[in-house]
């Protein structure tokens, strides 16, 4: 089954929101409880881009359990146009088309099935544009 904090994540997960510092406008992805710049504890939920560039990359052949059957697999690191960064999976794609500064769109998709369970784990991934 999973987590309870799968659940808890969920509004980021579905909706690729970040927590905006009231104090000094700091976004953080995922979400915190404390503004890691000034150490407020007031954010005003905010949606992210759908669209960024990839910083950095590179590709899973050994995977942790519940994505052993996804490998090889692309990981990134992108910069969406709010500035915040996020990881995740490049997908539809083969590792020789990935290059830093490529863009990417978001795209929601199957993360994984839960163990034993079966149970399906939705979230984000990215696809070149």
């Amino acid at each position: 089954m999973p987590s309870p904090r799968y659940h808890r994540e969920i509004p980021q997960r579905y909706r690729l929101e970040a927590a905006k510092c009231k104090e000094c406008g700091r976004m953080s992805f995922p979400p915190r409880r404390v503004c890691s710049n000034c150490g407020a504890r007031e954010f005003e939920m905010t949606k992210l881009s759908d669209h960024g560039k990839i910083l950095t990359y590179t590709t899973i052949r050994v995977a942790p359990k519940d994505f052993e059957n996804q490998v090889p697999y692309n990981v990134a690191i992108v910069e969406s146009e709010n500035g915040v960064r996020v990881t995740t999976q490049v997908v539809d794609c083969k590792p020789e088309d990935l290059e830093i500064g490529k863009r990417v769109k978001f795209v929601f998709r199957k993360l994984y099935s839960e163990g034993h369970t079966g149970i399906i784990c939705y979230g984000y991934k990215a696809v070149l544009i």
